[in-house]
């Protein structure tokens, strides 16, 4: 795959000098990707500290999935407006303050005495991280050009799972050996430490010499302006993307806060072992969703439209293997099917992610991934854990996972209505320049920044 970052500008050089135009945006990548990281370190290593809380507070599985799901409904519901802020704010700052939020959150959670205070603190958590993947997603697609932008995302939100390996592994030995709540804060100190980095080696200026936002099927840059808010809900196509993709995160949401219990319960491990084990398919998916979203980069190169099938035949796979996994006995086939099931349950997200990056306009690009935040946890990673809370004090924990996977069915037809209407969604960001009152001043040489 050729990685380079920067797009040529009028004179035909590269933006940027040498060495270091090649090296700002991969450090941008590599400090978006270690938040995101720690953004899920934070959240997930709870999961593999559920064992150690059930017996200790004496909690209801229920009860459990609340401490999960008040993250990710929170993460929903305010990702839209803090995404919104941050495209006015600065999408730097709002990324710094986040990370320091939810790394006090983390904090906070170490120091719960009950349930009802670390309720609290993670409700605090989820405000802290509620737009941080639009806006941190922006700010690294900004440097790279379109046609890796499926690779890279599929990479960032990897990321997200890599942070889950961290912290359910990481977070199993640690509550083994020196208690859950040391834990906590050794995924606080990581985040906080990171955050220092970024704030040194990244800034509003910089990005703007290395931007590579470039109008999409031939139209020019909505006048130097901001598109207006309503482009993100008036397009079917891209609301399919949201819609589709919200839904296929309920099966990977699942995954990711009931593994360590479903091992703990029906494989006889400790909550250290049943940590690690999760930590592998959880690996495993953040694998997946880097690999397929270089898949989808390769066969959408010169035919986009094809991310849509891609994420299409990645839900046919994951829902086949995972319904089969869950419903054989304790052996290797299973763990087979269940890996493979896991493998490509996230295999969408960087497809999709490129398909709202194609169909929203460069300068409220971080508010099109808050409303897709707001898909993802809404339809996805709240809505998906607690309902098989729910159904598990009612079914079992087995019982409640063999039915998850039917997810998919819906997502996979929202997904192909989606495809259908993607040549008319294109069209319609494309108009976007005829309702410009600037576009006489705009011209046909409209490019993308260079250095100062």
């Amino acid at each position: 795959m050729d990685l380079e970052a920067q797009a040529p500008d009028p004179s035909g050089t590269i933006s940027g000098i040498g060495a270091h135009s090649r090296i700002f945006p991969w450090a941008v990548f590599t400090l978006i990707f270690g938040l995101m990281m720690s953004d899920y370190m934070s959240r997930q290593v709870l999961g593999s500290v559920f064992p150690v809380l059930k017996v200790e507070w004496h909690l209801s599985d229920s009860q459990l999935a609340g401490l999960t799901s008040v993250v990710a409904l929170l993460v929903g519901v305010l990702s839209l407006p803090m995404s919104l802020l941050a495209d006015r704010w600065g999408r730097v700052r709002s990324v710094v303050v986040m990370a320091v939020l939810w790394s006090f959150a983390t904090v906070l959670c170490a120091a719960a005495g009950n349930y009802t205070q670390l309720l609290g603190a993670r409700f605090l958590l989820g405000f802290g991280e509620a737009a941080y993947a639009s806006v941190g997603m922006a700010v690294m697609l900004g440097v790279f050009v379109p046609r890796m932008h499926a690779a890279l995302s599929g990479s960032i939100l990897g990321a997200a799972f890599f942070g889950s390996v961290v912290g359910v592994a990481l977070g199993g030995i640690l509550a083994d050996r020196l208690g859950w709540r040391a834990a906590f804060l050794i995924m606080a100190a990581f985040g906080l430490c990171l955050v220092v980095l970024f704030r040194i080696v990244v800034n509003e200026h910089r990005l703007a010499r290395y931007a590579t936002d470039q109008p999409i099927s031939g139209a020019r840059a909505f006048g130097g302006g901001r598109a207006p808010i309503s482009s993100l809900f008036t397009n079917t196509s891209l609301t399919c993307a949201y819609v589709g993709a919200g839904i296929q995160f309920f099966v990977s949401g699942v995954l990711l806060a009931w593994l360590p219990s479903y091992f703990n319960r029906y494989h006889d491990m400790s909550a250290a072992d049943a940590g690690l084990a999760a930590s592998v398919f959880v690996l495993l998916i953040g694998a997946g969703t880097v690999l397929c979203g270089v898949v989808a980069d390769r066969i959408g190169r010169r035919r986009p439209e094809r991310r849509w099938s891609a994420s299409i035949a990645y839900a046919v796979t994951a829902m086949v293997c995972l319904m089969i996994g869950f419903q054989l006995a304790n052996g290797p086939i299973q763990m087979m099917f269940i890996g493979v099931g896991a493998f490509f349950c996230s295999g969408f997200s960087g497809a999709t992610t490129a398909v709202v990056a194609s169909l929203s306009h460069p300068s409220i690009r971080a508010s099109a991934f808050g409303v897709g935040t707001l898909a993802n946890n809404v339809f996805g990673l709240a809505l998906g854990p607690f309902v098989v809370g729910l159904l598990s004090d009612r079914l079992g924990l087995l019982g409640a996972l063999q039915w998850v996977p039917l997810a998919y069915v819906a997502s996979i037809v929202v997904l192909g209505l989606g495809m259908k209407l993607y040549p008319a969604g294109l069209r319609k960001l494309a108009s976007l320049e005829l309702k410009n009152p600037n576009e006489k001043s705009q011209t046909s040489t409209d490019t993308v920044a260079s250095p100062a």
